[in-house]
């Protein structure tokens, strides 16, 4: 989702953020707040800190950020790709000339959530 299409385009307090998705999109508000130079791997360590508080807490989350787990996973089938790179590496090394390591996960965060919903969707539907 864009943050012109985002249902919370306003800055926020990190502690009152409702999920993964809702802190990414904080990030996406202010990335030069959260990833100094632009680097994926702060966002990376960021995301992997955010998994172990959810773990230390009990919390019961959806988390798609693991290394091997469903964005990478998809990463690398919507690419055609195998590579042993993190998400966040990947996407450093192969970001198109005209935008940023950070402009481009956004990109492809956006399209992945797309992709996420379709599948749900039909997931969720009766089958005849």
């Amino acid at each position: 989702m864009t943050t012109e299409d985002s249902s919370q385009s306003t800055a926020k307090h990190w502690q009152d953020c409702t999920d993964v998705y809702d802190f990414l999109e904080q990030i996406r508000l202010r990335p030069g707040m959260w990833l100094p130079g632009g680097s994926l791997r702060h966002l990376e360590a960021l995301l992997t800190g955010y998994r172990v508080a959810l773990g230390v807490h009990a919390i019961d989350e959806p988390f798609d950020f693991w290394p091997e787990h469903r964005f990478t996973q998809w990463l690398h089938d919507s690419r055609g790709t195998s590579s042993s790179l993190s998400w966040a590496a990947e996407i450093e090394h192969t970001t198109p000339a005209d935008s940023t390591p950070v402009e481009e996960f956004f990109r492809l965060l956006d399209t992945y959530r797309r992709h996420a919903a379709v599948l749900q969707r039909r997931n969720a539907s009766p089958r005849s």
